[in-house]
């Protein structure tokens, strides 16, 4: 059964950087980061454990990763500024 929420996430990893990324199942993606298998960026054990700490629903993938991009050209400021005023609890 194909999974038809998508979701785009920020992380926050240990030596507090941010990591935005695309998923169908946040908490599978958060332990394959957390485990050192997700993205490359969070395979350094430096930045690990890594908590999630921004999620948006999408009905689409093309939305989600257009969300997830545009997160990404952000500076970090930027990136603070929107976290805040998307405020998420898991």
């Amino acid at each position: 059964m194909e999974n038809n929420t998508h979701y785009f996430y920020v992380l926050l990893t240990n030596d507090n950087t941010y990591y935005a990324g695309y998923t169908t199942d946040p908490a599978r993606r958060l332990k394959e980061h957390n485990n050192g298998i997700g993205a490359k960026y969070t395979r350094l054990k430096k930045r690990r454990p890594i908590e999630i700490i921004h999620l948006e629903k999408f009905a689409t993938r093309s939305e989600a990763t257009a969300a997830e991009s545009a997160f990404k050209k952000l500076t970090r400021g930027q990136k603070t500024t929107y976290l805040k005023k998307n405020d998420y609890s898991p």
